[in-house]
């Protein structure tokens, strides 16, 4: 299973951007994805998560501003990311809790390589 993001680039504050990551492979089915931000000299940290059913949870920093969607169909997860800040900036990765076996409702964390967001002000 691989996941690609894309979307990514350089953006001035108050922009908007709009990330995708595509889950490709030997895939039963999908549940929960993700996406992640590594800000410079920080650790990873939860961005926004949404269910298979659609369900978003969203990081209190960026309620408001990013909404999390999904197409079940594409294997593919978006952030739409609205009014961004400089304190936005970072690698943004996807995840996907990925199901491989079928009749095995076990799953499997894959990660995706991440792609770069430059807010400047």
């Amino acid at each position: 299973v691989q996941l690609q993001a894309s979307g990514g680039g350089p953006v001035q504050a108050g922009g908007s951007l709009r990330l995708s990551c595509v889950a490709s492979g030997n895939i039963v089915s999908i549940n929960d994805m993700g996406w992640y931000q590594q800000a410079p000299g920080k650790q990873r940290e939860l961005v926004a998560t949404i269910t298979r059913s659609g369900t978003p949870i969203y990081a209190d920093s960026v309620k408001g501003r990013f909404t999390i969607s999904r197409d079940n169909g594409k294997n593919t997860v978006y952030l739409q990311m609205n009014s961004l800040k400089s304190e936005d900036t970072g690698v943004y990765s996807c995840n996907a809790e990925v199901r491989t076996v079928r009749g095995f409702t076990g799953t499997d964390l894959y990660w995706g390589q991440g792609t770069l967001v430059t807010v400047s002000s």
